[in-house]
């Protein structure tokens, strides 16, 4: 669907999901760091390694650029957004401003949720966080279980 004032814009870079609010006549909202070039893609990825960001408005093609995007206001069922002239207001309030930017805890997707929903919340760093502990526990019986069928060979000659 066309993306409607206030609504969250989910951009898929290729390792990663960009976030950015829609505010009108074709015109996002979003976190950047300082030399972030739009559309940029997979050299985006650097943007992870800054620690400040830019609240910046651009326009939603430029900021997807050869990236697919789609609204994606999937929290509406558990925080009730706010009124679309209050999320835009709050994001035009913000543009220009330099932020901290932390991958874990303040990113562009905790900071497009903050403003829809007044809810700092981010579902990539959940999702990789409970991955990576996925990961984390299936290495850790591969290991047990190497480690069992070692002495039992061991045992048996």
């Amino acid at each position: 669907p066309e993306p409607k004032p206030g609504d969250l814009i989910e951009i898929f870079r290729p390792f990663y999901r960009h976030w950015a609010i829609y505010v009108g006549d074709g015109y996002v909202v979003h976190l950047a760091p300082p030399s972030e070039i739009a559309g940029a893609g997979v050299a985006s990825v650097m943007s992870a390694l800054a620690d400040k960001a830019i609240v910046k408005k651009e326009l939603l093609y430029d900021v997807a650029g050869r990236d697919k995007y789609q609204v994606n206001n999937k929290h509406d069922d558990k925080y009730p957004p706010l009124p679309p002239s209050k999320i835009v207001q709050r994001a035009e309030e913000r543009v220009g401003q330099e932020v901290l930017y932390k991958l874990t805890s303040e990113n562009c997707e905790h900071f497009v949720n903050e403003l829809r929903y007044g809810v700092s919340r981010s579902d990539q760093v959940r999702d990789a966080i409970t991955a990576v502990s996925i990961a984390g526990v299936g290495l850790a019986v591969a290991s047990l279980i190497g480690v069992m069928v070692s002495r039992n060979k061991r045992q048996k000659q």
